[in-house]
């Protein structure tokens, strides 16, 4: 398991640092701490590698009570959501959890939040085709 430890906290924007490998662009990290003794748990999602042995996360929560010094762990994948017959007219937040007060959801497949980068309309055009005019 990859872990790394907060560096900075501005607002959203997060930067952490993890001495061992680099989680990729696009993966979830998730830190658990304390917030006036109750339990808190944030997912962050990695936007850029800053270098040193840093990346640059969002959170998708408020930081509040968030602090240099606490542990992240990078999950290995990319934040999730529930698809399938067992999500249908359920409620659920950014990261993937249900939040309708309607228990476990019921899914058997997870798909990613990100769809991988597809080229531009231009590029499937027929190569006998010129691009449209511009305006």
């Amino acid at each position: 398991m990859n872990t790394g430890k907060i560096v900075k906290v501005s607002g959203p924007v997060v930067d952490v640092e993890f001495p061992q490998s680099l989680p990729g662009i696009y993966n979830a990290l998730t830190v658990e701490y304390k917030v006036q003794d109750q339990p808190a748990k944030l997912t962050l999602e990695v936007q850029q590698h800053l270098g040193d042995n840093t990346v640059r996360a969002i959170s998708m929560s408020g930081t509040e009570g968030l602090k240099r010094g606490f542990e992240v762990t990078d999950s290995g994948g990319p934040i999730s959501m529930p698809v399938g017959e067992g999500v249908m007219g359920r409620v659920f937040d950014v990261t993937g959890n249900p939040v309708d007060e309607r228990g476990p959801v019921q899914a058997e497949k997870y798909y990613p939040i990100h769809r991988p980068h597809r080229r531009s309309w231009i590029n499937r055009l027929p190569r006998r085709c010129s691009p449209p005019a511009s305006r």
